[in-house]
C-alpha cells in the first residue's frame, strides 16, 4: 500500500514537472514570436520611410549633389569693359556654385579670335558645359560645333549663336520689346503726339553692333515705334542716317558713338538744336553724352538721350539729367533661368521655355526664355534699382 502511494506521488511529480515546462516553453515562444513581429515592423517602418522620400539616410541626395560637384560650368563673356559683362558672370557663378557646379570663367576683351581660343580650351579641359555670351555671334558656329562633338553641351546667353544647329537653349530678354520700350519714351517725354502742323523734333540713331543678332531686333522695335513720325516729318534727322546699316556701331563703341555725334552737331546742328540721340545701349549714350558737353550743349538745350542696361553710370547720369532713360534688364533672372537651362542639358529635365519662333539663327530656331525689360527713368529709379536691390545709392554715386 505505501509502494502503490510512492509510486503514484513519484508520477504527480512528473506530471507537474512537464506542465512546468511546457509552460514555460509556450511562454518563450511567445515571447520570441513577439519579438519577431517587432523586428520586422521596424525594418517595414524603415522601408517604408526609404520608398516615400526616395532616399537611404541622404545618400541619394548627397549622390546628386556630388554629381554636380564633379561637374565644371563654362562662362565665355565677351568683355570686362562693360561692368554689365562682370556683373552677369558674377550672377551665373553664384546661381551655378548654388547648385553644386564648379564654374570657369574667361573674358574675350571684345576679341572673336580670343573667344574661340577660349572656347577651345574649355572644349580641351572637358568641361561640362559652355555658356556663351558671343563676341560675334556668326564667328562661332565651327567651335561650337566642336563643343558638340566632344559631347559638351552650349547655352547662348543674351546673345544669340548664329549659324548652327549646336546650341541647346538661348537665355535672354525681349530684345523688340526694349526697342519699342525705347520708342514709347521717346514719343512721350518729347511730346511727339501734341506737336502742332510743320513742328518737329531733330533726332540722330546710334545702333547696336551688327554682328550681335540683338542689335537688329531692337532697331526694328524702335522702328516700329517712330517710323510713322519719320514718316509723316515730326521726326526729322538732318543726317538722312536711318537704317540700321547706317546707325549700327561695331562692338557697341562709346569712342565710335562720341565721334559720330561729334559730327553730326558739326556738320547738321551748327544752326539747329540736336533734340534726341536715340542709342540702344548706356555706353553709346556716354559716347553722345562727352560729345554734347564738348559742344557746349547745357540744361537749356540738352538733348533726351535714351539707353539700355541700366548701368550704374546711366542711373547717375539719370538722376543729374544728363541721361533720359534707360533699359534695367536683371541679370539676376537671367542667371537663374540660365542656370535652370545647365541643368535641363546635363540631366534630362525640361527648363522653361517661352518662345520657340522668334530666334532663328538661320539653322534653326533655337528654344529660348525672354526675360521681362523694365524702363527706368528718373521718376521711378529709385523704385526700380535701388529698392529693388539692384545697385545701392553709394554705387551710383561712385559710378564713373
Amino acid at each position: 500500500m505505501k509502494v502503490t502511494k510512492k509510486i503514484c506521488g513519484l508520477l504527480l511529480c512528473f506530471v507537474l514537472a512537464v506542465c512546468v515546462m511546457a509552460g514555460c516553453r509556450s511562454e518563450q515562444t511567445a515571447s520570441d514570436d513577439a519579438s519577431k513581429t517587432d523586428g520586422e515592423q521596424t525594418v517595414n517602418d524603415d522601408t517604408k520611410a526609404q520608398d516615400e522620400t526616395g532616399t537611404d539616410d541622404g545618400k541619394d541626395g548627397e549622390g546628386e549633389s556630388d554629381e554636380k560637384q564633379g561637374q565644371t560650368i563654362a562662362l565665355a563673356m565677351p568683355t570686362q569693359s562693360a561692368t554689365r559683362w562682370t556683373i552677369d558672370a558674377e550672377n551665373m557663378q553664384k546661381e551655378l556654385e548654388g547648385k553644386g557646379y564648379t564654374v570657369k570663367s574667361a573674358f574675350a576683351d571684345d576679341d572673336p579670335k580670343k573667344q574661340i581660343e577660349q572656347i577651345q580650351q574649355f572644349i580641351a579641359d572637358k568641361v561640362d558645359c559652355i555658356v556663351i555670351t558671343a563676341v560675334d555671334s556668326g564667328a562661332l558656329s565651327d567651335v561650337v560645333k566642336s563643343a558638340e562633338k566632344a559631347g559638351i553641351p552650349v547655352i547662348a546667353y543674351d546673345r544669340l549663336l548664329m549659324d548652327t544647329d549646336a546650341v541647346s537653349f538661348y537665355a535672354t530678354f525681349d530684345n523688340k520689346g526694349i526697342g519699342i520700350m525705347i520708342g514709347q519714351a521717346i514719343i512721350e517725354k518729347e511730346k511727339l503726339d501734341d506737336l502742332k502742323d510743320g513742328e518737329y523734333k531733330t533726332i540722330e540713331f546710334f545702333m547696336g553692333s551688327a554682328d550681335d543678332n540683338n542689335s537688329i531686333f531692337i532697331y526694328n522695335g524702335l522702328m516700329e515705334a517712330l517710323q510713322p513720325y519719320l514718316d509723316d516729318g515730326r521726326l526729322l534727322c538732318k543726317s538722312g542716317r536711318i537704317s540700321f546699316e547706317d546707325t549700327c556701331i561695331t562692338r557697341w563703341s562709346q569712342d565710335t558713338a562720341k565721334q559720330w555725334c561729334a559730327n553730326y552737331l558739326s556738320s547738321y546742328y551748327a544752326d539747329e538744336d540736336l533734340d534726341i540721340c536715340a542709342t540702344a545701349f548706356d555706353g553709346l549714350a556716354y559716347g553722345c553724352r562727352a560729345a554734347l558737353l564738348a559742344a557746349g550743349y547745357t540744361d537749356e538745350n540738352w538733348p533726351y538721350i535714351t539707353g539700355q542696361d541700366c548701368e550704374r553710370l546711366a542711373c547717375k547720369n539719370i538722376l543729374d539729367g544728363t541721361q533720359g532713360m534707360s533699359v534695367c534688364k536683371d541679370n539676376r533672372v537671367l542667371a537663374q533661368k540660365c542656370a535652370i537651362m545647365v541643368d535641363a542639358v546635363l540631366h534630362g529635365t525640361e527648363p522653361e521655355i517661352n518662345d520657340t519662333e522668334q530666334y532663328n539663327n538661320n539653322v534653326m530656331n533655337v528654344p529660348s526664355y525672354l526675360c521681362k525689360p523694365v524702363l527706368v527713368d528718373k521718376d521711378n529709379l529709385k523704385e526700380v534699382i535701388i529698392d529693388g536691390e539692384y545697385y545701392t545709392q553709394s554705387e551710383i554715386d561712385e559710378a564713373q
